[in-house]
């Protein structure tokens, strides 16, 4: 299979085929064109995390069928999309990581911010980041989604991290539930900001072209 195959979702992939459970919409994706998917736009981003939908996030199709082939091709080379994330984009070891502070995003040495190589469907003014922690962000354990005082330390960090520099009104985060992770071993939330240039991707993240 070539690497251009995967990456462009030319590759013929089923519903049974996913390493990763599958929204009702990846569903109905996989048997689309793109041309026939309507890219989320920041006004669809805003209401969807508004009202915490994060369901109704997706991929266009040739992203959910390359997404499906890479996860599986990774999950038979590294045994997992984890590992293959640990070997060569997160430089902390094994885990279980140790962390400087039980604190979440409160010591930059226990976080680290990429872009993502794998952004669902949106419209090309949108940048796709994720911040991965070594410290685990409490969530509730009955609904998977974050605890009150979890949502508020991750708000304010991101209004310094991204507001501060972007301005507020052009940067959005989620965390998706427990039950919507492709890759749930480790902690990680999503930031998505408008119009950023290629000196504030750099900013954040340190590299001068992002990945996952």
């Amino acid at each position: 299979m070539e690497e251009e195959e995967v990456k462009n979702g030319s590759v013929a992939v089923k519903e049974e085929d996913a390493p990763f459970p599958l929204t009702e919409l990846d569903k109905i994706g996989l048997s689309q064109k793109d041309e026939d998917f309507k890219l989320h736009t920041w006004d669809d981003l805003k209401e969807i995390i508004e009202t915490n939908n994060l369901a109704l996030l997706t991929r266009t199709p040739s992203q959910i069928r390359a997404y499906i082939t890479w996860c599986s091709k990774i999950n038979r080379e590294y045994g997992s999309v984890s590992n293959f994330i640990i070997a060569h984009r997160l430089p902390w070891g094994p885990p279980p990581f140790s962390f400087n502070s039980s604190t979440p995003l409160s010591d930059p040495s226990d976080y680290r911010i990429l872009v993502n190589d794998w952004p669902y469907g949106f419209t090309d003014e949108i940048t796709h980041i994720v911040v991965w922690s070594k410290t685990p962000i409490p969530t509730d354990e009955g609904t998977g989604d974050l605890t009150k005082d979890s949502r508020n330390r991750v708000e304010g960090w991101v209004k310094r991290t991204f507001g501060d520099r972007l301005g507020e009104e052009r940067v959005l985060w989620f965390k998706n539930w427990v039950g919507l992770q492709s890759v749930r071993a480790l902690e990680h939330f999503h930031v998505l900001v408008r119009g950023a240039g290629e000196e504030d991707i750099s900013f954040w993240t340190g590299e001068t072209q992002g990945r996952m």
